[in-house]
């Protein structure tokens, strides 16, 4: 019997531990020798933020929740250590999987790897180049004690190389986010309210932002609202304001007749308005991804991006960070020049059974 600890922290990781688990059920049922825990570190606390995921994605109620959530990225590391530390000594698995780069990502893999327990790195290889982003020494310091890899590109695969791993423990399964995309995207829901019933297809932007260098200087926040005002064309722009832009919204009192600021939305919801937007402005990585894969025009607010795949092949260009920048970019997608997606090899919704397969020829 192998068994398996699967990690959850933050709201990015549900959308990667669904297809794993839903690829670990079928097995079980057909008599794989498989057994699993899945542990939700807490760090994600609000209802939106996490319990929504789980609900719309078909993930069972965690087997523990650490209840690690709030507090500095130290708190909250700490907080996760010494929580998923009785967890393991309680319930001692074969292996620890973590997914992605959040801190719950960190903390669990070092706290397994302190007790002996192999970890496996879902998304394992990606780099921004950036140590100003706590999510890629998140990646780096995963990836330095891991055992096994489940890559999503070429690229990620030549990191890890380069950082020294070897070839027999990279992975090269695909991207588990894209798998859930592709098996909800017949399930995507308009949100719900009068704001959202006059929606017309192909003619509103999706806007994210949380990134600190975005968000955290009002002046920069204001600044940036401002240039995507200026180049939309009055076109309605939706925002569903992260937590942490919140606040830093409310001290600028920002209001445009045009910029529509909502609560965060469900997985299909927002996956509906990103499907059916004439472009998306974003800074996170992951809707790079899934933006790409629908072939929807993408701009990312940031100097650097992990995911180079969803450039070289995808519908994402990289804005930079400076507000400036934005006109020539908003200027070339008004003139419908931008560019569609080529493809991106083994993102077709098969990833999470290459992840079990694999874990069953290793450890089976």
């Amino acid at each position: 019997m192998v068994k398996i600890t699967l990690v959850a922290g933050a709201r990015p990781n549900f959308m990667k531990i669904a297809p794993i688990i839903h690829s670990l059920q079928r097995h079980i049922t057909k008599g794989a020798k498989l057994n699993f825990r899945l542990v939700h570190t807490g760090q994600h606390y609000d209802k939106k933020m996490s319990g929504d995921f789980f609900d719309q994605l078909n993930i069972p109620e965690p087997d523990a929740n650490l209840g690690a959530g709030g507090g500095s990225q130290a708190e909250q590391t700490a907080a996760v250590m010494i929580a998923f530390e009785k967890e393991l000594l309680a319930n001692k698995p074969d292996l620890v999987i973590v997914v992605g780069d959040v801190t719950s990502t960190l903390a669990c893999s070092i706290t397994a790897k302190k007790l002996c327990i192999d970890v496996a790195h879902v998304e394992g290889g990606i780099r921004s180049g950036d140590l100003t982003m706590p999510e890629e020494i998140n990646r780096m310091v995963t990836d330095s004690i891991s055992d096994h890899f489940f890559t999503t590109s070429e690229i990620a695969n030549q990191n890890l190389l380069n950082s020294g791993v070897a070839q027999e423990r990279i992975h090269y399964v695909g991207n588990t986010m894209i798998d859930t995309l592709l098996a909800n995207r017949s399930k995507f829901t308009k949100p719900e309210g009068e704001l959202f019933d006059a929606l017309e297809a192909k003619k509103y932007f999706v806007l994210t932002m949380h990134r600190p260098a975005n968000v955290d200087q009002e002046g920069q926040l204001k600044a940036m609202i401002d240039a995507i005002i200026e180049g939309s064309q009055n076109m309605p722009i939706f925002f569903p304001v992260h937590p942490r832009t919140a606040k830093s919204l409310e001290n600028l009192g920002i209001t445009y007749s045009n910029l529509h600021m909502v609560d965060p939305l469900g997985y299909l919801e927002f996956n509906y308005l990103v499907e059916n937007a004439f472009a998306v402005i974003t800074d996170s990585g992951g809707i790079t991804e899934e933006a790409s894969v629908m072939n929807v025009p993408c701009l990312t607010l940031r100097d650097n991006t992990e995911r180079a795949e969803t450039i070289h092949l995808g519908t994402n260009e990289l804005v930079g960070t400076n507000p400036q920048n934005l006109a020539p970019f908003m200027g070339k997608l008004m003139k419908g020049k931008w560019k569609s997606y080529q493809g991106i090899p083994l993102w077709d919704g098969k990833t999470a059974e290459r992840i079990v397969g694999k874990i069953l020829e290793i450890y089976g």
